[in-house]
């Protein structure tokens, strides 16, 4: 066990190390940033941050001194960067599973290696393989890069089998290395699990949130999610599985489709805090930020049960238009906590921060939230 007041180092200075370090703070642990641009959010709140690029090793030696444990809040750091952290202390997850996670083709050929369940794929390494997956896989279907995709980025979908070539799509998408073309789900809804274990083996399951997107990036989460309690029952039995199959340490966010049958279909798989379980700061006995920490300091594993029915909603640039939003309507509302993430610059699509609802029943807390956000978003029209 790492015990309280030790060093913590964390790979990613964006808004999850952010809560991270401030759930920790509370613990007693101290921290350092490793973050290649200047006055991060987590670095605010640090103890030491060092400005380097993930693959400056002289800077990631240095970093390593002193610390008893280093996690990240970021996936796309390279394998490489964590080998070389790992000679001098411990780092989770194992450059093993951010391999496996960070890369599309892998985590698909990883599920279907342990017959979990997730739509039909087909990988190209070529644009001349890519008319032959695309064939394989029918319409509609979507193309992936294997590599560096998020928010909706990275992605093409095609409905028909008309005007299309598999020249221009390899073009389009940044002519990457490998592209993942699946099946296209007529999805009945979108879900996610957060597993926390830590090295003990001991694993906790956050309640199954369900998950609202707009132009691909999460506009709200519901909890507990809308669902039969055998699926609920299914999603945490196949998020427990995974983070076993995985030897995890620390968080590992799942992201789920529910497709026509009725059945989970596992989309993507992220090793770290996720956007989807913020709403665990206010509405779970512990957050998912403090079993992150819990976790990857191999403390037990803090009671993952939700305290209340909530929504939490995305606050993206988008609604500063100018200037700042007028905050007091959330404010002044008790059964709503507002978070900011002192990210700088409000540019469009970047997520400022968030607020979460609660209610005495979903519908409510549900009701609630959607004309808190409009009253947000019509605060400077």
């Amino acid at each position: 066990m790492i015990e309280p007041e030790s060093k913590i180092g964390m790979l990613g200075g964006g808004q999850l190390g952010r809560m991270s370090i401030l759930a920790g703070r509370h613990l007693g642990y101290k921290f350092k940033v490793f973050e290649p641009y200047q006055k991060s959010p987590a670095g605010m709140v640090s103890d030491v941050e060092i400005n380097a690029a993930y693959e400056d090793v002289s800077a990631l030696e240095e970093f390593a001194k002193e610390l008893s444990v280093i996690t990240l809040e970021f996936e796309n750091v390279s394998t490489e960067a964590v080998q070389i952290l790992e000679k001098f202390c411990p780092v989770y997850p194992k450059a093993s599973i951010l391999f496996t996670c960070q890369n599309r083709k892998r985590e698909k050929e990883f599920l279907t290696s342990k017959n979990l369940p997730c739509a039909p794929f087909s990988v190209s390494n070529s644009a001349e393989e890519l008319s032959k997956s695309i064939a394989e896989i029918g319409f509609p279907c979507v193309l992936k890069t294997a590599d560096s995709g998020y928010d909706g980025k990275g992605q093409i979908k095609l409905s028909d089998a008309q005007n299309w070539n598999a020249f221009d799509l390899w073009q389009q998408l940044g002519d990457p290395d490998s592209i993942v073309v699946e099946k296209w789900i007529q999805h009945q809804g979108e879900f996610s699990a957060i597993v926390a274990r830590n090295p003990r083996g001991e694993v906790r399951v956050f309640p199954i949130a369900e998950n609202i997107h707009i132009n691909h990036i999460l506009h709200m989460s519901i909890v507990p999610a809308r669902l039969p309690s055998e699926t609920i029952q299914k999603g945490e039995e196949m998020a427990k599985e995974i983070a076993e199959t995985l030897d995890l340490v620390g968080l590992l966010a799942i992201e789920f489709f529910l497709d026509p049958s009725g059945c989970l279909l596992i989309n993507e798989m992220a090793p770290r805090p996720h956007n989807s379980g913020h709403y665990t700061m206010n509405a779970c006995m512990t957050s998912q930020f403090e079993q992150h920490i819990r976790a990857v300091s191999d403390l037990p594993l803090g009671s993952t049960e939700l305290l209340s029915s909530c929504v939490m909603v995305n606050i993206l640039g988008d609604a500063w238009k100018n200037r700042s939003p007028d905050w007091s309507q959330l404010l002044s509302n008790p059964r709503v906590k507002l978070h900011l993430y002192d990210k700088g610059e409000p540019r469009q699509s970047r997520k400022m921060g968030h607020f979460t609802v609660f209610g005495d029943s979903i519908d409510d807390a549900f009701k609630e939230a959607e004309l808190c956000f409009k009253n947000l978003m019509d605060s400077w029209i």
